[in-house]
């Protein structure tokens, strides 16, 4: 019964994905969180964090396969974002690994993450299409060097592909159109994530973990149902990307981020 929740809770996180390009680290995040804390794991940060991460790669994955068959598909400013974000990562590796960065400190960090995601898309949803589109032009290498060292950052720090942050920067601040910016995004993550859960899984981690079936601080036990449910969810997200009116779709999950932020402060303190 608990593999068949996280497979539907990682459904849902994969249809997140692929609508909002935020790799479902934003869902997947808490739910290992909260997994690992009420197993018992202490101080279950950085477990939590390269676990989301291979969910993340796998949610990320799909979602640009489904961008690549609807011929929406950004491949080289994707890759070139990707790989700076990979920078981003490792510098936010070397401090969730220190002594510095502890549980309180995380759920801080997240929770304001959420609540920033949650005003960057009400702000999203309230704005013009038109004022937003009109100078859709490619993403110029500086743009991609601040896009993707945010991303990475933000990753490694909260265990989620960058989405938050590199959608709206490329929609809001750079004024790319908000389906290019997702399809950017996905193809992003992937190398993000990917970054990020292959460095956490070289690292000696030497505490417990749920599975036996770990690598360093990657419990994939844990996380395969959350990144299977995540990969299926991401083609139905990216499906329904161009399709449906996401106005009102962004104003709910402004609701749901801060109401995620508020669970996971009640839970630590």
């Amino acid at each position: 019964m608990e593999l068949l929740i996280l497979l539907l809770l990682g459904v849902v996180a994969g249809i997140v994905a692929g609508l909002f390009g935020l790799g479902g680290g934003i869902l997947f995040t808490p739910i290992l969180f909260i997994v690992f804390s009420d197993a018992g794991i202490e101080n279950p940060v950085v477990l939590t964090i390269g676990s989301s991460l291979f969910c993340t790669f796998i949610a990320a994955f799909g979602s640009s396969v489904r961008q690549f068959q609807q011929k929406n598909f950004y491949w080289s400013e994707g890759m070139t974002i990707g790989l700076m974000g990979a920078g981003g990562v490792y510098l936010g590796k070397l401090v969730i690994t220190s002594s510095y960065y502890s549980q309180q400190e995380f759920v801080i960090f997240f929770s304001l993450l959420l609540l920033y995601v949650a005003y960057m898309f009400y702000r999203r949803g309230a704005r013009n299409k038109k004022e937003i589109e009109q100078n859709d032009t490619a993403v110029t290498l500086p743009q991609s060097f601040v896009t993707g060292g945010l991303g990475g950052l933000v990753a490694a720090l909260a265990g989620i592909g960058g989405g938050g942050v590199m959608v709206p920067l490329l929609n809001l601040v750079f004024k790319k159109s908000f389906a290019r910016s997702v399809s950017i995004s996905s193809l992003a993550i992937v190398l993000i994530s990917l970054s990020g859960w292959v460095q956490l899984g070289l690292v000696e981690s030497g505490i417990g973990t749920l599975t036996k079936f770990h690598w360093g601080y990657v419990d994939f036990g844990a996380a395969f149902p959350l990144a299977v449910g995540g990969l299926l969810g991401g083609f139905l997200g990216a499906l329904f990307n161009l399709k449906i009116n996401r106005r009102y779709l962004q104003y709910a999950f402004s609701v749901l981020a801060i109401a995620m932020a508020i669970k996971l402060i009640i839970e630590v303190f």
